[in-house]
């Protein structure tokens, strides 16, 4: 993304010119102004999400494997600046809030620790934003063996 800065910062001026124009024409006719107004939203429309970063805040789901079978993880995110806080429905839907979770140049990071049979587990998930897909890896450690697994999430709607 950050490649594309100069090319999308070029694009920004020529379109903030043509609005400019646009609105220097609508101060004569009130269709022109209709015109103008299409022209400065498009504009909007246009550089807004080639400026601004993704925001992780929603409902993501993806599968994962656990002893063989699959299942299905909900996650819910939600963004305050750089701050990423959230849960994670577990067995029998006990909600666990993630810890340490951080969002910075499209980077998703959070751990979530549940507790099994008296001991504590925590999974690292690190990841990247795009649109609507996070993909990263979870990390784990058990029995002193740490694992990595990938970790694609999609934004639900």
């Amino acid at each position: 993304m950050l490649d594309t800065m100069p090319a999308v910062a070029e694009i920004a001026r020529q379109l903030a010119n043509v609005a400019s124009e646009a609105s220097t024409i609508a101060e004569c006719c009130p269709m022109k102004r209709l015109v103008a107004a299409f022209v400065v939203l498009a504009v909007v429309s246009f550089v807004s999400p080639l400026l601004g970063a993704d925001d992780p805040t929603g409902t993501w789901k993806w599968t994962s494997q656990a002893g063989g079978k699959e299942r299905e993880q909900t996650l819910t995110l939600k963004l305050a600046g750089d701050k990423l806080t959230g849960s994670m429905p577990g067995r029998n839907d006990q909600v666990t809030e993630i810890s340490d979770g951080t969002f910075k140049d499209n980077k998703v990071s959070f751990s979530v620790t549940r507790e099994f049979n008296g001991q504590k587990f925590t999974t690292k998930y690190n990841g990247t934003l795009s649109g609507d897909t996070i993909t990263g890896k979870t990390e784990r450690e058990r029995d002193g063996q740490k694992t990595s697994t990938d970790w694609v999430a999609k934004r639900q709607k």
